[in-house]
């Protein structure tokens, strides 16, 4: 086994893919705590659908730095649902269900009706799991998730007070003089330019594990918004890099090899978490 991780972090593209899996883990991690508190954790599957429909269509137009047409779509979506999502004829869950759905079957229709390559199937499936994305990461993209990865690092702790105002009650935020609204709008582009990033990692189906198992994991221990923001962080991180070697060991799928980390660490929290409440009684 260390004969075979040796050989494959010979080559650059694995060490980049594990880098930047670190990267959007943590990042990931630390927005999943606030968007599951709020209710809003399918905000990541919903971008991410949105994603691939912009993918598709950067595709179909020959674009070759996809990431022109592909950010700015995710970015205003996220803005788009965060508004829609505060009216009180389309909740929060409608609106991202509207929009995500709608973009993935427009991406899937360009992908077929003008397709780039001459396996479609492969194509879509590349990029729904990233099965094949991983590839293609080069040292620009680590050094962008590092870029990211300390913004949201500084932006979490600067606002910490503020992102916890926000996220446990918005009306008491308001009062105080809070911009919730706009704090509301920082977390959601922030976490579209964090889903567009991970799209490469483990594409776009199953981003929203990233964004959601650790902090649930978290919260079956731990009751403190520090900590469970913390032990988030630190199971997405083990989680992403223990997947990416699972998968390398065993020539499994790198997305869903860490997503089924993130599953195995979950009902690890549970069995620990049922035997601290027996004890406790």
């Amino acid at each position: 086994m260390l004969a075979t991780l040796e050989y494959y972090f010979s080559h650059p593209f694995v060490m980049y893919a594990l880098i930047v899996g670190l990267l959007i883990a943590l990042c990931s991690s630390l927005l999943g705590v606030t968007l599951v508190l709020k209710r809003f954790s399918f905000i990541g599957d919903g971008l991410s659908h949105v994603a691939f429909g912009a993918m598709a269509v950067s595709a179909v137009a020959g674009i070759t730095n996809r990431m022109i047409i592909i950010m700015p779509v995710t970015v205003i979506s996220a803005v788009l649902i965060l508004r829609t999502g505060q009216n009180t004829k389309i909740r929060g869950d409608a609106s991202i269900a509207m929009i995500s759905v709608s973009a993935l079957a427009i991406g899937y229709i360009l992908m077929n009706v003008f397709p780039v390559s001459s396996n479609i199937s492969a194509d879509v499936c590349g990029s729904l799991f990233g099965s094949a994305l991983i590839l293609t990461l080069k040292q620009s993209d680590v050094w962008l998730c590092l870029i990211m990865a300390v913004v949201v690092l500084v932006v979490f702790i600067l606002f910490y007070n503020k992102i916890f105002s926000v996220t446990f009650d918005e009306n008491f935020s308001k009062a105080t003089g809070i911009n919730s609204n706009g704090y509301n709008l920082m977390i959601a582009v922030i976490t579209a330019i964090i889903i567009v990033l991970a799209m490469n990692l483990v594409g776009s189906l199953l981003i929203s594990a990233l964004i959601i198992f650790p902090a649930l994991s978290a919260m079956r221990i731990f009751k403190s918004f520090k900590s469970v923001t913390i032990c988030s962080a630190i199971i997405s991180v083990i989680c992403a890099g223990s997947g990416i070697i699972m998968a390398i060991l065993f020539s499994t799928p790198v997305g869903a090899t860490i997503v089924v980390a993130n599953l195995f660490m979950f009902f690890i929290f549970c069995i620990i978490s049922a035997f601290t409440s027996k004890s406790q009684k």
